[in-house]
């Protein structure tokens, strides 16, 4: 053969095949079809996978079907909560562990102290924690950090508006709810200003006069006074800030969610801030401009960034002084390898201007390794929520539409054990997976109507999905190590195989996820995994089968290997998984899934057919490269045999 294997590297051979299609411009001037006939005849049959047969240009690898249930369970049993994990990808030297893990630091959620927490908070809160659970599953330490928005002069105009509105009595009540409308309150006032000295600036006028008085002098007063530290003025400071990290710590963990460090601006070091300021001005990057010190990035390499204030004319710090010293801070503390913070895209020119920044200064380096995620936004929350803001308050509507749901049928709804319990985790699931369902940057309807339906592709559909498996182990009353031991090999129905096909996927979309993070990778192959799944439960049944104990066993293996895949990735995504004992929670969700989606049996063609093309990713290399030696080296058969 001209164009055989034995001339030809064997990493480049392997590279070829990877997607399993062979390279027009690898192979000019010859006929490409028959050169895969050629090479298909070549490759060595082993018991792990079918003959190939080419089709055209493409040569299919299919794991043998009695070879891949053997190959597919015992290891996703072995593995169980790190089926799909990778802790190799997280070395900082993959030959030599000793060197150590690989550290990100992933900031997220970040709301503002007593202001709002609106729907970018929201979706940074979700979508950062998916990237955390991410990055940790691939072997990094991961360190998540709350960046506080604790600091400025948003707080100096809360503090005024607390001596004109505030109420301790109020505010031993509700206290975040009061602060809020404190600072609903006092930003009314403050809106007639803010627009004289819009209106002065668009006019070409200096606003000098008018933020000299009324609530403008009043708040930077009070700013002013925090920055000089003064004790009156950073005990209210602190009072606020206290109770509001408290209250949300026990609202994030209503999302299963917990945070390695409750940051904020306030925490940077004045000595930090000033280290920023005498390396700007020492690079010439430094400029006064009427009072107030500022960074042309035009004259940097940066157009688009324009001027960028970094010192009021007051002398108060701004936030990019403020997180420019922060970064400094985190590379001596942390010592980091990588920094994503998770933030709406109306934060890109932002981002780019704190980076932008670490590089003029003379970190290149550093500059490097931090990261900007951008998210669209989740359009109508405002409307649909009314005058609600807290993020308590979003995750309490949501619950509440989900509770409702659940009372619609009362003989159902009286079987449920705890139902607030259970439709609080299902509404927050219900939330997370719809905004989770497309592209991070798109923005989305947020439509609490559309999120607590179980039609279509929803949260509540993948709980009603892993409760229903759960419920199925539960009644076949096997224990894990039973189920560990079974035959595989008597799973041969074409459901069964093309179940595990999609079982065997999982760890190359956690790969692919680690290098996209999109969410929605992973939330598409659930809403596979589970269609699939539920289509077969008629053709492969556990309980009620005439085929005899040890089929039931080996079915038994499947669905809690599925179970396990699906846990896994409902996991990562931030969800919590509802299981079965809790009596009556089956029925219920039950009752709420469309008959289409609760499975009848589908005849092999009409699946996916493109299931079959996918394989084990470490196995399907590991074999190609040994069939590739063998064609060298046919005294390798009896190793791939046995």
């Amino acid at each position: 053969m001209a164009y055989g294997t034995a001339a030809v590297a064997l990493k480049l051979a392997i590279t070829t095949l990877n997607w399993c299609w062979l390279l027009r411009l690898c192979l000019k001037g010859v006929n490409i079809d028959q050169v895969a006939v050629d090479l298909s005849n070549k490759l060595c049959a082993i018991s792990l996978i079918s003959s190939p047969i080419p089709k055209g240009v493409f040569i299919p690898i299919f794991f043998n079907e009695t070879s891949l249930p053997r190959l597919i369970l015992p290891y996703i049993f072995d593995r169980r909560q790190l089926y799909g994990h990778d802790k190799l990808a997280g070395l900082k030297n993959p030959k030599n562990e000793a060197a150590g893990r690989k550290k990100v630091i992933v900031e997220f959620s970040s709301p503002n102290i007593a202001k709002e927490f609106h729907a970018g908070h929201l979706r940074s809160t979700i979508i950062g924690a998916y990237i955390s659970n991410l990055y940790k599953s691939m072997g990094w330490d991961v360190l998540k950090i709350n960046y506080l928005g604790d600091w400025g002069k948003q707080f100096g105009l809360l503090a005024v508006g607390w001596q004109k509105f505030g109420s301790e009595e109020l505010f031993q009540k509700e206290s975040l709810k009061h602060l809020l409308d404190v600072y609903v309150k006092i930003n009314a006032l403050f809106k007639s200003e803010q627009e004289a000295s819009k209106s002065a600036r668009d006019n070409g006028q200096d606003t000098l006069e008018i933020e000299n008085r009324g609530l403008y002098a009043e708040r930077n007063a009070f700013f002013k006074r925090m920055e000089d530290r003064d004790p009156e003025a950073l005990s209210l400071w602190k009072r606020f800030r206290d109770i509001s990290i408290e209250r949300y710590i026990s609202t994030y963990a209503r999302l299963n969610i917990t945070f390695d460090e409750y940051s904020g601006e306030s925490t940077v070091r004045p000595e930090t801030i000033e280290k920023v300021e005498n390396m700007l001005k020492d690079r010439g990057v430094y400029e006064e401009n009427e009072g107030s010190w500022v960074i042309n990035f035009e004259k940097h390499g940066a157009r688009k960034l324009g001027t960028a204030v970094v010192r009021n004319r007051g002398r108060t710090t701004t936030y990019l002084l403020r997180d420019v010293a922060a970064v400094l801070e985190r590379v001596e503390k942390y010592e980091f390898d990588k920094m994503i913070y998770v933030v709406s895209a109306e934060q890109d020119s932002y981002f780019q201007r704190v980076f932008k920044t670490v590089e003029i200064m003379g970190y290149p380096d550093i500059a490097a390794k931090l990261v900007h995620i951008n998210l669209g936004k989740a359009q109508g929350m405002s409307s649909r929520l009314g005058t609600v803001k807290l993020l308590s308050d979003i995750l309490d509507e949501c619950g509440s539409a989900m509770h409702e749901v659940m009372r619609s049928n009362e003989a159902k709804y009286a079987q449920v054990a705890d139902p607030e319990a259970v439709a609080d985790v299902v509404g927050i699931t219900a939330i997370m997976a719809q905004d989770m369902s497309g592209k991070r940057i798109n923005n989305y309807p947020f439509d609490i109507t559309r999120m607590t339906s179980f039609e279509g592709d929803t949260g509540p559909y993948l709980q009603y999905s892993h409760a229903r498996l759960c419920s199925i182990m539960r009644k076949a009353n096997l224990a894990a190590d039973q189920v560990a031991k079974a035959d595989f090999s008597l799973l041969k129905e074409p459901h069964a195989i093309d179940i595990l096909r999609l079982m065997a996927q999982y760890p190359d979309m956690t790969t692919q996820a680690f290098k996209t993070l999109e969410p929605t990778t992973i939330l598409t192959y659930l809403f596979r995994l589970t269609h699939q799944v539920s289509s077969a439960y008629d053709v492969i049944k556990v309980l009620g089968t005439d085929e005899g104990p040890e089929v039931m066993l080996a079915r038994s293996a499947l669905h809690e290997g599925a179970r396990q895949v699906l846990e896994n990735a409902m996991r990562l995504l931030g969800f919590t998984p509802v299981a079965s004992p809790k009596a009556g929670v089956v029925e219920y969700l039950r009752k709420f899934t469309p008959l289409q989606q609760l499975g009848t049996s589908r005849s092999t063609t009409q699946n996916d057919q493109r299931l079959k093309v996918h394989s084990f990713r470490l196995y399907k290399r590991f074999i190609l490269a040994l069939m590739f030696l063998h064609i060298q080296r046919p005294a390798l058969t009896n190793v791939l045999e046995d």
